[in-house]
């Protein structure tokens, strides 16, 4: 694992434009396999052939709203970009009861998904193809990427979702998890409110970004739009991760990807592990990492501008080696 010289990153659009979705990016639904509609954005460069293709893929209650800014950037860097709402969240529906409550019986429903989206996507886009995802949609890719379900170009994994920062391990979780699935309705919340057990609401943002404008884009969109808000995730959730967790730790699992990762993370996240993700990045046969210190949260696409331009600069580094334009 080697780091990557920067770039310079050009400004795009002002602040306002992350609360618009622009007139010219084709916003859809598509089905699945079982006929649940999947929410999608897909957005072409201004003028030229593109550079290549980009497909995002959200964290855990996210909703593509979230990156416009982030799309705009590579849109104008030529990229097709295309995201899509996971099952049960944002705007592709619930799976619980409870419309709060993040919910999933079992994380292979959103492996299908992805898998039968990405053949589709890359059928339809121009090469080459990068996976981009952030927190819970970094660890799908990367386990979609483990079991040869997808084979994109390169993938960037930005503060992957690769093990929480709870003082137990794995195994001990997954138990925890198991047994209040039995004892209790499996789609109730785990927790509260905010984005972790014990975080108070009032503290949100400092687990998410350092920056106050781009915190308060996502308050405005769910004041604006109250059905893409999410709230804990369900118990049958946390064992679900638990389980993917482990199944991705096992020998093979990780070696076993071709395609070359880059995985952008912080060191003093508060919700994914950071030792979970050196970890893996030190299993992976062409990986690179770079781990941001305290100058970074969660959402490092959504940090204030010293941090994120940096990551913006290494993604697209990391791409002109590893995806040059056809």
């Amino acid at each position: 694992m080697t780091d990557l010289p920067t770039s310079k990153v050009a400004r795009p659009a002002p602040a306002g434009f992350r609360r618009h979705v622009p007139e010219d990016a084709d916003t859809c639904m598509v089905k699945a396999t079982d006929g649940w509609p999947l929410r999608t954005i897909r957005w072409t460069p201004p003028l030229g052939t593109p550079r290549g293709s980009i497909l995002f893929l959200g964290g855990r209650g996210d909703h593509f709203e979230k990156y416009l800014e982030s799309f705009e950037d590579w849109r104008l860097a030529g990229w097709q970009v295309e995201s899509l709402d996971w099952r049960g969240q944002g705007g592709s529906g619930r799976l619980a009861h409870d419309p709060c409550v993040g919910h999933v019986h079992d994380f292979g429903q959103w492996i299908d998904d992805l898998a039968r989206h990405y053949a589709d996507w890359q059928a339809r886009t121009p090469a080459p193809h990068v996976v981009i995802a952030h927190s819970m949609g970094g660890h799908l890719a990367l386990r979609t990427l483990a079991e040869g379900r997808i084979a994109p170009d390169a993938a960037v994994l930005v503060a992957p979702m690769l093990g929480f920062t709870a003082p137990y391990p794995n195994w001990l979780g997954l138990l925890v998890a198991r047994a209040m699935t039995k004892i209790g309705d499996p789609e109730r919340g785990a927790w509260s409110v905010s984005e972790k057990p014990g975080s108070p609401l009032r503290l949100r943002q400092k687990l998410l970004t350092h920056d106050d404008s781009r915190y308060d884009d996502e308050l405005w969109w769910k004041s604006q739009r109250p059905d893409l808000a999410l709230g804990p995730a369900s118990w049958r959730w946390v064992e679900q991760a638990y389980a993917s967790f482990i199944g991705l730790a096992k020998s093979g699992q990780i070696e076993a990807i071709v395609t070359p990762v880059l995985i952008l993370a912080a060191s003093k996240d508060a919700l994914v592990s950071a030792s979970a993700i050196r970890k893996t990045a030190r299993r992976l046969t062409k990986g690179t990492l770079h781990i941001y210190g305290q100058e970074a949260a969660h959402e490092l696409l959504r940090e204030a501008d010293n941090v994120r331009d940096d990551a913006l600069a290494r993604i697209t580094s990391f791409l002109d080696q590893v995806a040059p334009r056809r």
